[in-house]
């Protein structure tokens, strides 16, 4: 197996901006031919942005823009053109918010993310990611084709009959949640059964240090990908496991949260991204996350810049069992009933599992129907306190995790 997905990862600083300054400013240009873009980019030469510098320059594109685009110009706000060849999927993700997509020469790049883990054609890939409505399951399935793996599409659930394949099949390698492993792992251990899992690629939620020491203790190396519905790969560990590696598709800038300035080099800020996609030219694309660049190169070989990885976010949006859960799904719950006055998520951790704890300010007492409720519109099951009117603190915070990522 070749240490390097291809050519791409090792360029040389000048060879990088060569090439960046050719990409750039035609996906400026594609962009600027779709009817989302038009007033935004309006005054924009695409000649004039060929380096990351250039696009402090271009307005960032927050989610919440492009949703509300979605809603006035079906189906995707006039941000990509459905009548492109390289397009073969519509996902849904919450919200709700459409995003193109493709099972298709790796269209979301995610391959590279699998080849840094270690796996390839040899392997098995047990990928638990979803496949329904969002594009997690495709991703990963389209980036194992590119490595040559063969796949298991898993999904979520009946974790007995997940054992019972990856043991007769033999699977390899997992890909899904960081929690999802685990619960896996220890229930083949409860069927006297051992799987042949050695590498692991995770993403959807922080992988904390103590659960990769358990995975390691198991003889698993498992390592994190970094990515979103919208953007695909966007970042990714090698062996070297220091920090982030950038996907070679994308530009990264770290700017300071709520605008589109970056911050100095170093500095914790919100990660934006522009992506040389031709099929969807997202420029500037505010992803709520939080990171910081780092100094120098991997030690791996790999030349492009790191990120220091997922550091929360920069809004209250919060990432619960793999599952973003956002403000305006609180007050979507707290109107479904009007003896609710106030609701708070708050994010724990359970040992490795994350547990989601809905505390709603309520007259009726213990009332059993809220837990269908935030079922409904959070999207997750939780444990649900009901607490007196007015003694949730009153400081704005609808979403409070509790977790710790360092």
């Amino acid at each position: 197996m070749s240490r390097y997905f291809d050519a791409l990862e090792t360029r040389s600083g000048d060879q990088r901006a060569h090439d960046l300054a050719v990409a750039l400013p035609q996906q400026i240009a594609r962009a600027k031919a779709l009817p989302g873009y038009a007033a935004a980019l309006a005054e924009i030469d695409p000649m004039t942005v060929k380096n990351v510098a250039a696009l402090k320059n271009l307005p960032v594109l927050r989610k919440s823009l492009l949703g509300n685009a979605q809603a006035n110009l079906s189906p995707l706000g006039g941000y990509a053109d459905l009548t492109r060849a390289g397009i073969t999927h519509v996902f849904q993700s919450p919200g709700p918010v459409y995003e193109p997509g493709s099972s298709c020469n790796d269209w979301f790049r995610f391959g590279r993310v699998l080849h840094a883990a270690g796996i390839g054609q040899n392997d098995i890939l047990h990928n638990c990611f979803s496949y329904h409505l969002t594009p997690a399951g495709i991703m990963f399935e389209s980036g194992a084709r590119a490595v040559g793996a063969k796949i298991l599409p898993a999904g979520i659930g009946q974790t007995e009959l997940q054992v019972r394949a990856a043991v007769d099949i033999g699977t390899t390698a997992y890909a899904g949640t960081p929690d999802y492993l685990k619960v896996i792992l220890d229930k083949a251990e409860e069927m006297g059964e051992n799987l042949k899992i050695t590498r692991a690629s995770v993403g959807g939620g922080a992988l904390f240090p103590s659960l990769r020491q358990e995975y390691a203790d198991r003889g698993i190396l498992c390592l994190q990908g970094y990515g979103t519905a919208d953007l695909g790969s966007i970042g990714y560990e090698s062996e070297a496991m220091d920090g982030m590696i950038i996907d070679e598709g994308v530009i990264v800038e770290i700017v300071t949260p709520g605008t589109g300035n970056p911050v100095t080099p170093g500095d914790v800020g919100e990660v934006v991204v522009t992506t040389l996609n031709p099929d969807y030219p997202l420029i500037r694309f505010a992803t709520g996350d939080l990171s910081a660049l780092l100094p120098g190169q991997s030690p791996c070989g790999r030349t492009n810049i790191r990120i220091r990885g997922w550091m929360g976010r920069a809004d209250q949006t919060a990432k619960i069992k793999g599952m973003f859960v956002r403000p305006e799904q609180v007050a979507a719950l707290v109107a479904r009933h009007d003896e609710v006055s106030k609701a708070r998520v708050v994010a724990t951790r359970d040992g490795e599992m994350d547990v989601m704890t809905v505390r709603i300010e309520s007259t009726a007492g213990d009332f059993g129907g809220y837990g269908k409720t935030v079922a409904e519109t959070l999207k997750l099951k939780g444990v649900v306190e009901i607490v007196t009117p007015g003694s949730l603190p009153n400081d704005g915070i609808v979403i409070e995790d509790q977790r710790k990522y360092e």
